[in-house]
């Protein structure tokens, strides 16, 4: 009923995160992603070339990603993720203006 000396500091468990994400795997993840999204964007012969290549690189770059986060470093999985939602939205953007200014869909 009356212990003998005073319980422990810490009666809780303490959990920590097998893999933490770490912020230079995240940056190293996105400089390698847009890294990756520029020279496939870069062997597109005017914008329908741009977006295609772009989008086809994004979603290699996403298996890639999804890979990582399920087997090895979240973080450089989050970065190309990151990085690819940015270079699709930067496509989707000089499609939207080209579309808008021109009135005809560039894709076609």
């Amino acid at each position: 009923m009356f212990p003998a000396s005073p319980p422990p500091v810490h009666t809780h468990p303490t959990y920590r995160e097998p893999h933490p994400v770490r912020p230079g795997s995240v940056v190293a993840g996105a400089a390698s992603a847009a890294a990756w999204l520029v020279a496939f964007g870069l062997l597109g012969h005017g914008l329908r070339g741009y977006v295609l290549w772009t989008l086809l690189a994004g979603g290699v770059a996403w298996l890639v990603a999804l890979l990582l986060t399920q087997r090895g470093n979240r973080g450089a999985g989050a970065g190309i993720a990151l990085a690819t939602g940015v270079g699709w939205a930067i496509a989707a953007a000089a499609l939207a203006t080209r579309w808008s200014t021109s009135a005809d869909w560039p894709l076609w």
